[in-house]
């Protein structure tokens, strides 16, 4: 069950900025990423449902995290279904990231108690994850979409809290892009840990490149 408490977990999604999106098939390659994020500062950690193992991988991480990282919410993307999300939330996700709108996942995350972000592209989409019960939802993709599609939907709903992903880029031109049509946070994934990066096992570069970041946001607010 989730370690962290909904309300930390909005919090640190906000105030960092930025929610590092990652999958690999190597636990201590996905250890060190998530350790070179926590010494960034940020408090909050995307794993994605992407392999075979996926499920036991993440566990380890959970495991990890409670033992090592006590305050880094462990959370969990490309999730489809209400099966899918209650085996992570068993598992220990503070947090579920699904690429669509399924109510039924919206469902077994309130009645965990976890924060639900499902995936939307329509203001239909937005008002209906909203009534399903998610306080936070994903523009996902952030660039076919648009910073103006954003901005727009943000006059009939001021209070939404979007978090963008796809289309976001480690630079002081894209945070300011995003943010300043109102992003809640921004979701990064591989613009975070290029390959020849984790093949070099250059951790601190993972770290330093995060740091920035938030620097940005920091920046921008």
């Amino acid at each position: 069950m989730a370690h962290i408490d909904k309300n930390t977990v909005l919090n640190s999604l906000h105030e960092g900025g930025v929610l590092p999106l990652f999958y690999h098939d190597d636990v201590e390659v996905a250890i060190e990423v998530l350790k070179a994020s926590h010494r960034a500062g940020l408090r909050v950690f995307e794993f994605t449902n992407r392999g075979e193992s996926a499920l036991q991988t993440f566990a380890t991480l959970v495991e990890y995290a409670h033992e090592h990282l006590p305050d880094m919410a462990m959370g969990i993307g490309t999730i489809y279904d209400e099966k899918q999300a209650q085996q992570f939330i068993d598992a220990g996700a503070d947090f579920i990231v699904t690429p669509i709108l399924n109510p039924a996942v919206g469902a077994t995350c309130v009645a965990a108690g976890v924060p639900w972000l499902p995936g939307v592209t329509t203001l239909t989409e937005i008002y209906n994850a909203r009534q399903a019960g998610a306080e936070v939802v994903k523009l996902f993709p952030g660039e076919v979409v648009g910073s103006g599609f954003l901005k727009a939907v943000r006059g009939p709903m001021a209070d939404l809290k979007i978090m963008v992903t796809g289309g976001g880029r480690p630079t002081l031109e894209s945070f300011s892009e995003w943010f300043g049509a109102g992003a809640y946070c921004v979701g990064m994934g591989s613009h975070l840990f290029p390959k020849e990066v984790l093949k070099e096992k250059n951790y601190d570069w993972v770290t330093q490149k995060i740091a920035e970041c938030m620097g940005f946001v920091k920046q921008l607010r």
